[in-house]
């Protein structure tokens, strides 16, 4: 990884350590103008890993911590009459930002959660009956924890299908552990971090892309293993074509991140997981059995055969 985004890695990796998948994942989201869902338990560094991200790019940024009252307009904006001007005047909400990190996205209700949907979707609001358009460089990182269920609202599949991956953090090795301690003796990192690139850089990034190869072979390698998940006897229903999309883009994503200019297979299988699992809706039987959509895109790989390129 060169250039703009290996300077960003850099940067981010000073507050992150030990978690360097999890950090290409977040980027790889973001020069795919994708969103990411961050599961896991407290204390692992999901909102750190949003905050460093937001801090190493010289771009606006937002932080909204979703709670049980929050309403829609708390993320759209609202429309107030201006008395001096006799005429309705417009308070854009926190979505019209760059990096949008939405904290516990799981606590507040599905109405609420629902505001986002076309803002991710289709990168406009429409406030009062008018669109208005977010920037060029949007992100929506959003976190939840997925022990803690008292109080939370789970997010409908319809959202889930948004966001372009969705990983979680685990726990950090002994060592990296070790090392957290000793960057926060004084301290915290994050509040020394400063932007290494500029919106722009990453928009031109990003337009890169689509330029990387991806062999008609391997375009089906994708379909097929999409195909499999709807007619897995284990799954109720299977990842849609915007499942195929994001893999497709996310292995393009993936290989420019590698200085490659074309995809290789075994890239793909590697992100198949982080890009499709949180797309699968399993049935009963699935859940009877405590089947997991991680099992199910392993047995559907292993059945696929992979192409020769």
């Amino acid at each position: 990884m060169s250039g703009a985004l290996g300077k960003i890695r850099k940067n981010i990796e000073k507050v992150i350590l030990g978690k360097e998948i999890a950090v290409d994942h977040v980027l790889l989201s973001m020069i795919c103008r994708g969103h990411i869902l961050i599961e896991d338990v407290p204390g692992l560094g999901k909102t750190m890993l949003a905050r460093s991200l937001a801090r190493s790019i010289d771009c606006e940024t937002q932080r909204l911590q979703f709670t049980p009252d929050m309403l829609p307009s708390d993320i759209t904006g609202i429309s107030l009459f201006d008395q001096t001007q006799q005429a309705f005047r417009f308070i854009p909400g926190p979505v019209f930002t760059n990096i949008l990190l939405a904290d516990e996205i799981n606590r507040t209700s599905p109405r609420t959660q629902s505001a986002l949907l076309e803002a991710m979707e289709e990168r406009q609001v429409s406030i009062d009956g008018h669109p208005r358009a977010l920037p060029d460089l949007f992100m929506v990182i959003a976190t939840q924890n997925q022990i803690e269920q008292a109080g939370t609202y789970a997010l409908p599949e319809a959202q889930m299908d948004r966001f372009f991956m969705r990983i979680s953090m685990g726990y950090p090795s002994e060592i990296a552990e070790v090392s957290i301690i000793n960057a926060q003796q004084n301290q915290h990192p994050i509040h020394t971090l400063q932007a290494v690139a500029s919106e722009a850089e990453v928009l031109e990034i990003s337009q890169k892309v689509n330029q990387i190869t991806l062999e008609d072979s391997l375009k089906r390698y994708i379909v097929d293993i999409c195909a499999a998940t709807r007619n897995h006897p284990l799954v109720k229903l299977g990842a849609s074509p915007r499942g195929s999309l994001a893999l497709a883009r996310a292995s393009q994503g993936m290989a420019l991140m590698k200085n490659s200019d074309y995809v290789d297979p075994n890239i793909i299988k590697k992100l198949v997981m982080p890009v499709l699992a949180h797309r699968l809706m399993l049935n009963y039987e699935a859940r009877s059995k405590s089947v997991t959509s991680t099992e199910v895109l392993e047995d559907i790989l292993k059945k696929i055969k992979v192409p020769v390129t």
